[in-house]
C-alpha cells in the first residue's frame, strides 16, 4: 500500500478555521439569546396637556370650592385618577368602552360650603398626583400643587352693585388694582337670555370695554370679576346692574 502524505500546516489551518467558526456561532447564539431574554422597558408615561388644582372663592357669597382641571392628549381618556397628598383618592372615573372615544377634558368642582375650614381639611395643601390612560392605552401622569392662600378680592368695581341706567354702548367696566394679581377673569351673564361673555385679562389691567351690541336695553345683568394669584387661586366678587331703557 503506498504511503499517504499529509500536509501538517494545512491540517492545523483547517482546525483553526473550524474553531474560529464555532466560536463565532457561539457568540451569535449567546447574544441572540441575550437580546430575546432581555426585559423590554415600558414606555415612559406621557404628560397631561393640563393637570391643575386650585381654589375659587366667591367673596360676595362667602363660599369657596376646589376645582380640578384635566386635559389628555389627542386621544380621549379611558381612565383618570387623582390622589391627594395624604394618599386618598379624590377622583376616580372611567370610560371603559373604546367606542365612546373616551373623555378628553374634565373640570371637577367640589361643593361650596360656607365653612371653609371643612373644605380645606378635605383638600389639604400639597402635591396632587394625576394618573390616567387613553383609549389607545397610552399611560399618562402629572402633578399639581394646591395652596390654601387666596388672593385679595377685587374692589372698586364699576358699575356699582344694583346700578341702574347703565349705558348699552361704550360701557367700560373698571376696578381698583389687586396687589400681586397675575390675571383677572371677568364675566357678564344673563341667564334668561342664555348669554355670557367671559374674558381673561392681564394682571396689569384696570378696565374692560364691553363690546357694543352685547348689552340690551332695560335688562339686568350679572357681573363678576376674579383676581387670579400666581398659585392659580382666584377670588371673585359679583354685582348686578340694569341697562338704560330705549
Amino acid at each position: 500500500m503506498p504511503a499517504v502524505q499529509t500536509n501538517t500546516g494545512e491540517v492545523e489551518m483547517t482546525r483553526r478555521v473550524q474553531i474560529s467558526a464555532w466560536f463565532v456561532v457561539l457568540l451569535l447564539a449567546f447574544f441572540g439569546v441575550a437580546r430575546v431574554g432581555a426585559p423590554i422597558e415600558p414606555a415612559a408615561p406621557a404628560r397631561f396637556a393640563v393637570a391643575n388644582v386650585h381654589l375659587e372663592q366667591n367673596a360676595t357669597d362667602g363660599d369657596v370650592e376646589v376645582v380640578f382641571e384635566v386635559k389628555g392628549g389627542d386621544d380621549g381618556l379611558s381612565m383618570l385618577k387623582v390622589a391627594a397628598p395624604d394618599g386618598r383618592t379624590v377622583i376616580d372615573c372611567t370610560s371603559p368602552d373604546a367606542s365612546t372615544l373616551g373623555i378628553r377634558q374634565f373640570r371637577f368642582e367640589s361643593p361650596e360650603p360656607t365653612d371653609m375650614k371643612s373644605l380645606l381639611s378635605a383638600y389639604p395643601e400639597g402635591v396632587y398626583t394625576f394618573s390616567g390612560a387613553s383609549v389607545s392605552d397610552v399611560q399618562m401622569q402629572g402633578t399639581a400643587t394646591l395652596s390654601h392662600d387666596l388672593p385679595t378680592p377685587p374692589s372698586g368695581l364699576s358699575p356699582k352693585n344694583d346700578a341702574e341706567g347703565v349705558v348699552v354702548k361704550g360701557l367700560e367696566i373698571t376696578w381698583s388694582p389687586v396687589n400681586k394679581a397675575v390675571a383677572y377673569i371677568l364675566y357678564i351673564e344673563q341667564d334668561q337670555l342664555e348669554v355670557e361673555l367671559t374674558v381673561r385679562l392681564l394682571g396689569s389691567a384696570k378696565g374692560f370695554a364691553v363690546p357694543d351690541g352685547f348689552l340690551l336695553p332695560s335688562t339686568e345683568y350679572m357681573l363678576g370679576l376674579g383676581a387670579v394669584a400666581s398659585n392659580g387661586n382666584t377670588s371673585f366678587v359679583e354685582t348686578s346692574f340694569t341697562t338704560e331703557s330705549e
